[in-house]
This record gives structure tokens, sequence and C-alpha cells, in this order.
């Protein structure tokens, strides 16, 4: 009221004017500090929050240095180490691209058949977000977002439409705008080559351990070898059947045994009774006729049982 906060504005104004003057009159003023010099009064200004005195860039001459997670359009990866581009064409940042600004042709061979690299790879700038969903989702960390801002053109078709040869950068690019990104992207990558490299040399292990037993099984005589388990189990089966056989048959002589003691007790136990009669022939016939009578009664209950055992 009454003016006071206009001039509390307009002291705050001359005290940053006091400020800048007195940062332009050293000799290496503030926003200068730590910056890049490129020659022909063109420089990288490192523009820090704290700074202090002028914040104006004077552009194009000066740029400001940009964060490493700044992101315009993407850039397509060519791998040094490999001597390939990183890209299969498996077209995963094309469906997923919210504008629908990317397009690949998959590459074939002589025979016509596909192949896992692009033929063309095509970018609209002038549709693009800059969302980076591309580089997000591509499995091979082929597709990266770059830093290069500087994209006007007189027509906006076909100068913005960018191909496969103008999105192409090498490894090394990437490495310099993306530094911390990179070193952990191959970190990542290290550890799953160790990885992948363990359970190749274990497998590798395992099957010379198999090759090596298949050769001893080999060496073996015939006699010693060990059956499958299909004829093991047949076996154990042989077994147990001849077992229950034997336990069957062992029952059966027993019962015999027993018909066959009563037998020779009846014998006995009537011996007295006929032992008068034998000074005659006919009773000696007579009682032969018996014994063979009781040993055929004896027999034949041993039979029936036996059969009787079998079902």
């Amino acid at each position: 009221m009454f003016g006071i906060g206009l001039l509390k504005g307009l002291g705050v104004t001359l005290k940053h004017t006091l400020e800048t003057f007195t940062d332009d009159r050293q000799q290496v003023p503030d926003r200068y500090r730590n910056s890049i010099e490129l020659g022909h009064g063109r420089r990288i200004i490192n523009q820090p929050i704290d700074q202090e005195g002028l914040l104006t860039i004077q552009y194009p001459e000066e740029k400001r240095q940009l964060p490493e997670r700044f992101r315009y359009i993407p850039m397509l990866i060519w791998d040094s180490e490999k001597n390939e581009d990183r890209c299969t064409a498996c077209g995963i940042c094309a469906k997923v691209c919210p504008p629908q600004c990317i397009w690949i042709v998959r590459d074939s061979d002589a025979n016509g058949k596909p192949v896992t690299r692009p033929s063309e790879f095509y970018i609209d700038a002038a549709v693009c977000m800059s969302c980076s969903f591309c580089v997000e989702f591509c499995p091979f960390d082929a597709i990266k977002m770059n830093h290069d801002y500087e994209l006007a053109v007189f027509d906006r078709y076909p100068q913005l439409v960018y191909d496969m040869e103008e999105l192409t950068v090498p490894l090394e690019y990437y490495a310099a705008l993306w530094p911390t990104q990179y070193a952990t992207e191959q970190e990542q990558r290290r550890k799953d080559e160790e990885e992948k490299k363990a359970q190749e040399e274990a497998k590798a292990r395992a099957a010379e351990a198999k090759a090596a037993k298949a050769v001893a099984v080999a060496a073996e005589p015939a006699a010693e070898r060990k059956t499958s388990s299909a004829e093991e189990l047949k076996r154990k089966a042989q077994e147990r059947a001849a077992a229950k056989t034997a336990v069957v048959a062992g029952k059966v002589d027993e019962s015999a045994a027993v018909v066959s003691a009563a037998v020779v007790s009846a014998a006995a136990a009537t011996a007295p009774a006929v032992a008068p009669v034998a000074a005659g022939d006919a009773d000696g016939d007579a009682k032969k006729t018996r014994m063979e009578e009781l040993k055929r009664i004896a027999q034949e209950r041993a039979r029936q049982r036996k059969a009787e055992a079998g079902e």
C-alpha cells in the first residue's frame, strides 16, 4: 500500500544490478566458471542453481550444459564392440509409442527369410513427444534419447522424418551423453554375461559327467550291467510269484503229512484187532488192500487241498 511494495521490488532489481556489475568486473565472471571454451566466442556453460549475478545465456554462441537425463528425440545405438546394430527389428518400440511416430521394416536374407535386423527405421520428429517409452521397453538397449535439440528446418516434411542413417550413433557417443546410465548398464551386462557363462560351464560339466558315466557303463561286462527299471520290476514280480508258490506248496506238503500220519495212526490202531487174523493168507491180502485204499483216499484229499490252494 502507498507504493511500499513497488519500492521493495525496485530495491531487489538494484541489488541484482550491482551484483552483476561487480561480477562482470572480475577476470572470469561467475557465469563462466567451470564452462567449456569452444573458441570463437562459443561456450558450453554449466549454470549451477546457486549462481549469483547475470543468468542470461547469449544463445547460440553460448549454450547451457544439459543434464544427463535431458531427452529430446530417440537415437539408435551402433555397438562398436560387436560391430553391429543393437536393434533387432522386434517392433516393440513402434507398438508402445503413444503418437505412433516410429515405423520399422525388417530386413531379409537372399532367400527372402526375415532376419533380426532392420532394413528401414523411421522416426517422425515432428510428432515425437519425447516420452522415452521406446527406451524403457526396448529389451536390447538399442534405442536411447538424444540431447540434440537444434532441429529447426524450413520444411516439416520430409526433413523432420529421420531415417536409420540419421538416427544411428556409435556407442561412444551414448556413453559421453549418459555416463552414469552407461556405466550401470555395462555393469549389469557384465553380470548377465558372467551368469550365462557359469550356466554354460555347469551344463558342459554335466554333459561331460554323463558321457563319462555312459563310457563306464559300456566298459562293464554284459553280466554286470544294471538292468533297466522295467526289467528290475519284472524280476521282482517273478521273485514274489515264486515265493508265493513256495509258500502254498509248503502248506500243501504239511497237509499231506498230517493226512499220512492220520492214516498210519488208524492203521496202527486197527493192527491188534487184525493181528489174530494175520495167520491166514486171505487176511494178509485184505489188510494190504485196506492200506492201499487208505493211501489212495489220503492222496485224493491232498490233491483236492492243493487244487483249492492253487485257486
